[in-house]
């Protein structure tokens, strides 16, 4: 197998990632049973493959019922889940180089954010214990590391304590990324802490049922105001990926050189849209040759004219009937 990592993090054009996309494409259509199987069933022939566009993205529900891997599993293999439900069933993602991972978020974070030593990290999340398989909280606990600072932690279940240390941070010149879910910061909030230029709010989505489910805007407004800061910030990640997008303040997502976002009809999942107007979110994250690089996710979005990620919302079962017709067949 050819090594993409040397290559996926050193991509300088369009023409890179273009020629990356259909050389890993090809290699998941050979390796990946399950990525195989739903190529076929669309008809798609894949020596004729020869654009993005023309690339199928795998449902990202397949991931809740088969193994999607590239490679084989391994003693180092990574489980990583989504958080669900008792209705639910998790979506797992089996991470054969759980190096690779690292290197992805870690240089993302550094091109959006400069170095992780730069920041004291508070967390809004579980800690690793607590939730060993969150790809989101594995992230996390790695930059705390990094940051190697002596307040840098994680307080979903020691607010006092983190209200505490807010308070001192604030004092200082210190930069501190405080990263959490929705709900958790909203709640946060709610306690009138009042933070300074020297925060960065970073919201990763998620109201666990805690809360009612707001539209980006509006759960915006809320943190700013209760924050009494001007800018919000926004992670896009899931585990299925591999790779984060960053809103940095503006609701406009950014990638990463390794990541890109198309956008797909409502009515046709496999028709791109080309017109800036809403649809389903299809994901090529090129990190994740070990699995599947070309993800349909269940979340509506536009790209705007520069090309950035505008998230609209989610799918309704009902939008996506076709899709899941063929899925029955999986």
């Amino acid at each position: 197998m050819q090594n993409y990592k040397d290559d996926i993090f050193n991509i300088a054009s369009e023409k890179d990632f273009l020629e990356l996309s259909l050389s890993i494409f090809n290699f998941q259509y050979r390796e990946n049973a399950i990525y195989n199987k739903w190529v076929k069933l669309l008809n798609v022939d894949a020596e004729k493959v020869n654009s993005i566009e023309q690339i199928p993205f795998l449902p990202i529900e397949v991931f809740k019922t088969h193994q999607v891997v590239s490679t084989a599993i391994n003693s180092n293999t990574i489980k990583f889940t989504s958080s669900s439900t008792t209705s639910q069933i998790p979506a797992t993602h089996f991470v054969n180089d759980v190096s690779t991972y690292e290197k992805s978020f870690l240089k993302a974070f550094n091109l959006f954010y400069g170095e992780p030593s730069a920041y004291c990290f508070l967390a809004l999340l579980p800690n690793y214990l607590q939730r060993k398989g969150s790809s989101l909280v594995y992230m996390c606990d790695k930059l705390i590391k990094e940051s190697d600072h002596p307040f840098s932690g994680f307080f979903l279940d020691d607010i006092d304590n983190l209200i505490s240390k807010i308070n001192h941070l604030k004092q200082s010149n210190q930069k501190v990324i405080l990263i959490g879910v929705s709900y958790a910061l909203m709640d946060l909030c709610d306690k009138e802490i009042e933070l300074n230029e020297n925060f960065i709010v970073i919201e990763t989505g998620g109201m666990k049922g805690t809360r009612k489910e707001l539209l980006k805007s509006e759960l915006h407004a809320y943190l700013k105001r209760g924050f009494k800061i001007d800018t919000i910030h926004s992670e896009y990640g899931m585990t299925e990926l591999l790779s984060q997008a960053y809103s940095l303040g503006n609701s406009e997502f950014v990638s990463p050189p390794w990541m890109k976002f198309l956008i797909r009809e409502v009515s046709d999942p496999l028709k791109i849209r080309t017109d800036n107007k809403t649809g389903g979110i299809n994901v090529i994250d090129l990190a994740n040759f070990n699995s599947c690089s070309f993800i349909a996710t269940k979340d509506l979005g536009k790209l705007n004219e520069n090309n950035k990620l505008e998230l609209m919302g989610r799918y309704d079962n009902s939008d996506v009937r076709g899709c899941n017709l063929m899925l029955g067949n999986f």
